[in-house]
């Protein structure tokens, strides 16, 4: 029920604010959440993010007002949280598919976007194979990039993918798996929440120094913009994703949050999480998700 209660409160806290000047952040200071966390979880949960949520609950409130008092469209705008009527306009028009004008006039069709409302429902009945694993402390060297949060979940929004093509393009993945033992080439995606309140989160692609990698001058990779990324000792739940695109992993990440949380007795927590990209890999696995967790 912890899932349950945490989306309660922060959809209270949007709809007893949505006047307010807020965003995702506020919400997810409210939950005592990293924002990169809460942005991942909601949006996975509820199907949408907190901000067009937020944006959405507006522009219908506005749209109903607009219909059924002789509010001004001007005071509409700033009400709502628009700096001009223009950037209002063009919002409203977007979501109601009329004009805020058109909306005032009695018979205008327009799109309602209700409160979210949790309700318990009898789910599963199938199985989820996974497996935890504990691991010691690791070092990365790996070519890192900032992006902001709202990218997370975002099915339409390509630029993790790009990054990997431009690491392919400029052969930083050869010079990265050149570092490895033949057959130990493996490539790791990582992702890191840790910095809190913060806007951007690091995505890095790299590979795990150990004794089957060799780096001949750490001073030389640093000046080619590669960074040594730290991992603590942490206890990860590793699931095997299956397919031919990276929707295999949003789509295991959301029966993480659905699925396996609700019931296994563990929570998740703000640590790097990271896909493996095995250079000797079983037939149809597009790849390993691993998520960090702790027993609760």
């Amino acid at each position: 029920m912890e899932w349950v209660t945490l989306l309660q409160t922060a959809i209270d806290y949007m709809e007893e604010h949505l006047l307010e000047s807020i965003n995702y952040e506020d919400v997810a200071r409210q939950v005592h959440m990293s924002c990169y966390n809460f942005h991942r979880t909601f949006s996975l949960m509820a199907g949408i993010t907190a901000n067009e949520y937020i944006r959405n609950r507006r522009l219908s409130l506005a749209g109903q007002e607009l219909q059924l008092t002789d509010i001004k469209i001007i005071d509409a705008a700033y009400k709502y949280g628009y700096e001009t009527p223009e950037s209002f306009s063009k919002a409203f028009s977007r979501f109601h598919g009329v004009s805020p004008k058109l909306a005032k006039v009695k018979g205008t069709q327009l799109s309602l976007f209700q409160a979210l409302a949790i309700k318990i429902i009898l789910e599963g009945g199938r199985t989820m194979d996974y497996r935890v694993e504990e691991v010691g402390k690791r070092t990365f060297i790996a070519k890192v990039k900032e992006f902001p949060n709202e990218i997370i979940n975002d099915e339409s929004n390509h630029d993790i993918p790009l990054f990997w093509g431009e690491c392919r393009k400029k052969g930083i993945i050869n010079q990265l798996t050149g570092m490895r033992s033949k057959g130990k080439k493996d490539i790791y995606g990582l992702c890191s929440p840790t910095r809190e309140q913060e806007a951007t989160f690091d995505y890095g692609i790299g590979v795990v120094v150990d004794s089957d990698t060799v780096i001949d001058d750490e001073m030389a990779l640093k000046d080619q913009g590669f960074q040594f990324w730290e991992v603590e000792p942490t206890e990860y739940v590793v699931f095997k994703c299956y397919g031919d695109s990276g929707n295999c992993i949003s789509e295991t990440w959301s029966r993480f949050f659905k699925e396996f949380l609700p019931q296994s007795g563990y929570i998740h927590t703000d640590d790097t999480d990271f896909e493996i990209y095995y250079d000797q890999q079983e037939p149809e696995l597009f790849c390993e998700l691993w998520i960090p967790v702790k027993k609760k």
